[in-house]
């Protein structure tokens, strides 16, 4: 809301989902938006500059999937596509006990990735530059993204990432029914609505795993 500052408008959203973080964690939080916007004059990782609007779209917008996908009980988690580090950067923020790696293909948005867990002290977090296809190593219990690519693009080019009995959650804002109805035959998906406060659009998770 106008008027308000950004730590008011965080806290209000905050307690609008559920979520009673400490200080510290709200500090940081304010501290992530802080660097995005510094960095975002050279390295144009966002188009929503202004301080009201970073609260809603940048922490809030991410944050309201955390209790869904705390749900899932994930212990390694995969962002692809992670751009100016949402949801990745707030997830491990708020989440210190999981282990995030942050991929993206673009060299100056994982310089800022980098920078970012430095300064905010993010052990947890481990950053990517490369294409996800060429991606190897140990799966990854949950695959996220926000602005990657359409779901069926998304399952195809990280199914081989995906651990047994992992899943994806796309972050998605529009229910994308066509996306769904074009999803491989052997994929689930079911779409959870998330209310995001402050933002004024609709916003859902995509949850899609392989069937059984």
């Amino acid at each position: 809301m106008i008027g308000q500052t950004q730590e008011q408008q965080l806290r209000e959203g905050l307690a609008a989902l559920g979520l009673a973080l400490d200080a510290a964690t709200v500090t940081r939080l304010l501290a992530y938006l802080a660097l995005l916007l510094k960095w975002n004059k050279t390295y144009s990782l966002t188009a929503i500059t202004e301080p009201e609007r970073m609260v809603s779209h940048h922490l809030l917008d991410s944050v309201a999937a955390l209790t869904p996908i705390a749900g899932a009980q994930p212990r390694r988690l995969l962002d692809v596509g992670s751009g100016g580090g949402q949801p990745g950067i707030p997830f491990a923020i708020v989440r210190p006990d999981w282990h995030l790696t942050l991929l993206d293909s673009n060299h100056k948005k994982t310089t800022f990735l980098r920078q970012a867990v430095i300064e905010l002290g993010l052990p947890n977090v481990q950053v990517v530059c490369d294409r996800v296809e060429n991606v190897t190593g140990e799966p990854f219990d949950l695959i996220t993204s926000r602005a990657f690519a359409d779901l069926g693009d998304f399952v195809r080019l990280t199914r081989q990432l995906l651990a047994p009995k992992g899943q994806w959650a796309a972050l998605k804002g529009v229910q994308p029914f066509e996306e769904i109805a074009a999803l491989p035959a052997d994929i689930a998906s079911r779409i959870q609505a998330l209310a995001v406060p402050g933002l004024g659009a609709e916003r859902c998770i995509v949850w899609m795993e392989p069937r059984a």
